[in-house]
């Protein structure tokens, strides 16, 4: 069954497509001005806004298009940022358990658009907390193990990792979120290279699924990504590698 690794590296992918297309560095932003409208735009004092910063400059975001969604959070810009942060729960086809998060400026529009969305592709819109149970939030990074091994990897743990957990071609250095920053900096500083590196909620129990269930979960995540305000969806499915890499890849 395939791994948090492999599905991270997917996603890594598509977010590669998304920014070629324009549509991804709309969503960067968008965390930018919220962190930095919550925080302050002081990137060595706000750690929320250092890791969207750092996400957004992993995507190739132009330095200008941050430093403008900086501004728009803390009131220089044109106009100050009305964002809200959000998080949507529910079960899609086969009983998956489905976080999504969402930063929207009419949490009404946002709302009835995802629990649509839920609805036209086999899924139920919950209550709050009706998943989240299920996932835990941390700082992941995953590192390709035919290039390092896990001994190169202890900087990460004397940096704050919690463990480093072993998956079939990579190793994932599991962190609490406000760590991932200070881990991170000790993998560049001692020229550890790594496929991906966020925050994210990683499923305690997962749901396995054939490639029928797979199929029809791909098309409601793929709907939820394609909305606009949504930002991030997770998911506890577990599905066969080559199956996860024919429908979600």
């Amino acid at each position: 069954m395939a791994g948090h690794s492999k599905w991270a590296g997917i996603k890594h992918k598509k977010a590669i497509v998304d920014a070629r297309r324009g549509k991804l560095f709309t969503k960067l932003a968008r965390h930018i001005t919220v962190a930095a409208k919550e925080g302050g735009g002081d990137i060595a004092g706000n750690a929320a806004l250092a890791l969207a910063v750092q996400k957004a400059k992993d995507a190739s975001m132009p330095k200008d298009n941050i430093q403008r969604a900086i501004d728009k959070g803390t009131g220089a810009g044109a106009d100050a940022a009305n964002f809200e942060t959000v998080m949507y729960e529910g079960y899609g086809p086969g009983g998956v358990a489905l976080l999504v998060e969402a930063l929207t400026d009419n949490r009404n529009r946002t709302g009835s658009e995802v629990r649509h969305m839920f609805s036209k592709h086999g899924g139920s819109l919950g209550e709050p907390g009706s998943v989240a149970y299920l996932f835990d939030k941390k700082g992941v990074v995953v590192v390709d193990s035919e290039k390092h091994d896990e001994d190169s990897l202890m900087v990460a743990i004397e940096a704050g990792a919690d463990d480093i957990e072993e998956d079939e071609g990579t190793f994932e250095i599991i962190t609490e979120p406000a760590a991932l920053t200070a881990v991170r900096a000790a993998l560049d500083e001692a020229g550890i290279a790594y496929e991906s590196a966020e925050v994210a909620y990683r499923p305690t129990v997962r749901t396995a699924l054939d490639e029928e269930g797979a199929t029809k979960l791909a098309k409601l995540m793929d709907a939820l990504d394609d909305n606009d305000d949504v930002s991030e969806v997770h998911a506890n499915f577990e599905v066969e590698d080559e199956v996860l890499e024919r429908v979600f890849g």
